[in-house]
Formats: C-alpha cells, structure tokens, sequence
C-alpha cells in the first residue's frame, strides 16, 4: 500500500513546491515507481501490437479471406467504437476489482481477439476479434491511471504518463517489424497467435503485485446504473470542457496524418512507396521520443494546458504545410515537416492523460475513462469527416486547413484563465 504523502490522488498532481522545483533531476527520476509503470507500458504495449496486428497483415488475410484489404479500417474503425463504450464501463469496474485485475482483463481481451482472428474462416471472424478487443481496450488507460497516480510523485507526474503513452507508437512499430518476418514463415494466422506468449506470460506476471497494488478496490461498488453516465458529469467543469475539446481536435488531426500521409505523398508529391513510408516512420519516431520530454516540461516549466496549448500551434502550423505540398517539394523539407508533425500531433497524450487524472482529483479513474472516449471518438470520426472533404474538395488544402483552425482555436481555448 502506497505511504501517505501519496495516499491522496488529488495530492499526487498538484503543483510542486518550491523546494521538490529545486530537487536534482536524478533525485526525481529515482522517484518514478519503475515497477508500475514497467507494467502499465508493458500492458500499453501488447494491447496496442494486438489492435496493429490486423492491419500489418491484412494483405496476406485479405488474400487468403478472398476479400479487399481495404476492410481492415473496418477492423480499427469497429475496435475503436466498442472501445468507447469501454472506456465509459471501465472506471466502475476498476474500482469495483482493482487496477491489475482490469488489465488482466484488456489483456484477456487483446489474447482473445488474437484467437478468434487466427482461427477464424472468415470476415465474421475478423469482426468478431475487433468486437473483443474493443471490450478490453478502452479500459487500458483508466486501469493504468487508476494504478500509476497514488504511487507517483508529483514532481514526475506529467513525465510518468508520458511515458506510459510510448506503448501505443511502441506497439505498432513492434506489429510492423516482428508480424512480416512470421508471416512469411508460417503464415499469418500463426503470426498472431505468436503474439499470444508475451500477454500470457504477462497476465500471469501481473497477478504477483495485485494485492498490494489494488489494495483500494470496492467489492461492492455497482457497475452499471449511474456509473455509466458518471465521467460525463466531469464536463460540467468548464476546464474539462477545454481540455476534451482539444483532446477530441488532436486525436483527430494525429489520426488524420497517420491515415492519409502515405497517399498524399505518393499521389500529390510523387514519392515512391518507400520514401513515404520513411516520413510516416519519422513522425512516429518523432511522436514516441517526444512523449516524456513534453510531459517533463509540463513537470518542471509550465503548465500542462500551456504545454497542450503550445503543442496545438504547431499542429496547426504543420497542418498548414502539410496542405500546401505539392508535386516534387524537397525531400528535407518533407522530412522536417513531418518529424515536427510527429512531436506535435503525435506527441500530447500523455500530458492529455496526466490533466485529465489532475483535473479529475479522487475521480482520475472516471476522468481517465471520459479522455479515452473522447479520444477514440476523435480517432474515428475526424479521419472519416478529412477523407469526405479531401474527395468534395478534390485535394487536401482546404481539409488541412480546416484542421489547423481547428487546432488553432483548440490552442486558445486552454490558455484561457481560469475562473473560480
């Protein structure tokens, strides 16, 4: 059981004192609980290569299947809806069975979908491993909170769940370098189920700490009811609102880039296959080292909404070149575009979920589960909404800056001082 001075989570993210402001930086690495975070990373990590999985072998299953691989988005697109929904249940359950158990259960969750995919004979099947994964996935952020912000020392805050938000580029670059070389090996039925030892392996692992760490658990916490609605209530507070407007604006406009950068390139500027997939490599390399160094200045120099702030003018500066590219632009040019892109619009999570637990107080775990929904919708709604426009409009100039307005006024929103 965590000591006092962290007992109280509303304690764990409040600004720091003058005198831990002073603290060594070794002395405020040393504090980060390595042991939880490991394990929140870890969980990060395998539920987002489980959600990646799928899409990094669609040619192969969209060849074996007899269907178009252009479905997979479907996949996503399915896993991400359902994980709204679990999203909203998960603070109830959380509380109700404890962190650790909630993320045995995305992880239940990501192993199950890997089996239902591996063994199915058909789109259903496909479907069906979306519908699971999503059970478990939008719980992986609220369990994480839930467990990292009474273990975690103030002063290191911001920089603990930035760090845990390196899982979700770290999956997908795991999916995409170790899922292929299977695939040509044995298949890419037997390429997911590979995935299935590591989650095992940590499902098993996780249970050794659960006592200690969900000592707060409430068996006799009710699920459903008026748990469901309860993150919502958090909007009532106008720096909520603030802050899930921009957390809805940013996941939109990064899942905008990922999806339709690789086409623009090739289709606008005339980049080979190749070369586009070294910019979309370089704004993931970008968005997964920036993470903890944003969530270190939110720690130690300004603010976190200032932090957020500052990330959404260079979201909407970068959107505004990115809608500007045109046929033969510089390679470098491309590059350092898109490696700002990715320390912007790829970089804010983590300080998004650590102003989230901040703003949610004894309530982190609903505040955290609202964000994630928040987010997913975003991720889901605001690539389709760009992909319609680039087609009316027949070019990506307007829809980028509509997005950098969009970010723009997002920007301004979290500068705006708070009221009493």
């Amino acid at each position: 059981m965590p000591d006092s001075a962290h007992d109280d989570p509303r304690r764990s993210v409040s600004a720091s004192e003058p005198t831990e402001a002073q603290a060594g930086t070794w002395h405020l690495l040393r504090s980060m609980p390595v042991w939880p975070l490991l394990a929140t990373l870890a969980v990060q990590t395998l539920a987002t290569m489980a959600m990646f999985s799928v899409p990094t072998v669609a040619p192969e299953i969209a060849l074996d299947l007899n269907v178009s691989g252009a479905l997979v988005g479907y996949f996503v697109a399915l896993a991400y809806g359902i994980g709204i929904v679990s999203a909203l249940f998960a603070p109830g359950l959380v509380r109700k069975y404890g962190g650790v158990r909630a993320t045995q259960a995305v992880l239940a969750a990501a192993a199950g979908m890997l089996v239902l995919a591996a063994v199915g004979r058909g789109v259903a099947g496909i479907g069906l491993a979306a519908f699971v994964l999503g059970l478990g996935y939008g719980a992986a952020a609220p369990a994480s909170t839930h467990l990292l912000v009474p273990q975690t020392p103030r002063p290191v805050f911001n920089l603990v769940m930035s760090f845990r938000q390196i899982g979700v580029p770290l999956g997908g670059v795991l999916a995409a370098l170790i899922l292929p070389p299977i695939v040509v090996a044995a298949g890419w039925r037997w390429a997911l189920a590979a995935e299935l030892v590591p989650i095992l392996l940590l499902i098993i692992a996780m249970e050794f700490p659960r006592k200690r760490w969900d000592y707060d658990r409430e068996p006799d916490r009710r699920v459903l009811g008026k748990g469901l609605i309860q993150p919502f209530t958090l909007l009532a507070e106008p720096r909520f609102q603030r802050l899930s407007i921009a957390a809805f604006v940013y996941s939109g406009i990064s899942l905008s880039v990922i999806a339709f950068t690789t086409v623009q390139l090739t289709t606008v500027v005339g980049l080979n296959l190749v070369e586009a997939g070294q910019m979309l490599a370089a704004y993931q390399l970008a968005s997964s080292i920036t993470r903890p160094i944003w969530g270190w200045v939110a720690d130690r120099y300004i603010t976190p909404a200032q932090t957020l702030a500052m990330l959404g003018l260079g979201m909407a500066a970068t959107s505004l070149v990115t809608g500007m590219y045109g046929p033969h632009w510089p390679i470098w040019v491309l590059m350092i575009n898109a490696l700002v892109a990715g320390t912007t619009s790829g970089g804010y999570t983590g300080v998004a979920y650590a102003e989230y637990a901040a703003l949610g107080g004894v309530r982190r775990t609903e505040a955290a589960g609202l964000g994630t929904a928040i987010m997913f919708f975003g991720g889901m709604a605001v690539p389709a909404v760009f992909g319609m426009s680039v087609a009316a409009w027949g070019g990506y100039g307007t829809s980028y800056t509509i997005g950098a307005a969009c970010a723009l006024v997002s920007a301004l929103l979290l500068l705006l001082p708070n009221r009493r």
